[in-house]
């Protein structure tokens, strides 16, 4: 089915759609061919530096199809981003959640968790500060604890948010604005009918579909 989607995608919207007929689609490449948001946009929407510094209209659509569209954002495949249709995301959800248990109690995870419900979204630097990772080589520490919480689909991107200059125009790469996804989605899209090994299953069988010439390894890779 991959191979008979429409390459060559020029908008946002028509992104949207192929998203939602997939059902899953990582952002950019990662290791099945043609099967990223990457490889199916036209060429003047990828990534090119320019002389007041880069532009890459894929980048800038994130914001609006989480926003605007019929999915959900984040760190989701082998700990890379990419979109989940929210018809998809209760069996998504039910599967990789099943395969780590809570955070326990007093971990860091949990802090992360806590804070966000206090609070309910937050750019990424102000978790990690309220997390108390201010020092240094901190950064990337706390994003592997965020990572993890996102490939358990117990945090979601809700938006970006964008320094702006001082004509007000937008710039730089954007912070992630992070929520749970029973905030963003309600808890009845967070939970499901099926059995953990049924949502993994029927994912499987979809993807068999859309990716015919993938391997067993890399359908298990998807689903983690």
């Amino acid at each position: 089915m991959i191979e008979n989607m429409r390459r060559n995608i020029g908008t946002c919207h028509e992104l949207m759609a192929a998203i939602e007929e997939l059902g899953f689609l990582p952002l950019l490449d990662g290791g099945v061919v043609g099967f990223s948001a990457e490889e199916m946009v036209d060429s003047d929407c990828r990534y090119v530096a320019t002389a007041d510094g880069w532009d890459w209209p894929l980048w800038k659509w994130k914001g609006p199809i989480i926003t605007e569209g019929s999915c959900v954002y984040g760190k989701f495949f082998n700990g890379k981003a990419g979109f989940v249709s929210k018809r998809w995301w209760p069996d998504w959800c039910n599967w990789r959640r099943s395969t780590k248990s809570e955070p326990a109690p007093g971990s860091i995870e949990e802090t992360i968790l806590l804070i966000l419900h206090e609070h309910g979204s937050l750019i990424t630097r102000e978790l990690r500060a309220m997390c108390g990772f201010t020092g240094g080589k901190m950064r990337s520490r706390f994003d592997t604890y965020v990572t993890r919480l996102q490939m358990q689909c117990r945090i979601v991107t809700e938006d970006f948010v964008y320094p702006r200059d001082r004509h007000g125009k937008e710039f730089g790469w954007g912070w992630s604005l992070l929520t749970t996804p029973e905030r963003l989605l309600g808890k009845d899209m967070c939970q499901c009918d099926n059995t953990p090994e049924q949502s993994r299953k029927l994912i499987a069988s979809h993807l068999r579909h859309i990716l015919p010439t993938a391997s067993e390894a890399q359908i298990d890779k998807i689903i983690g």
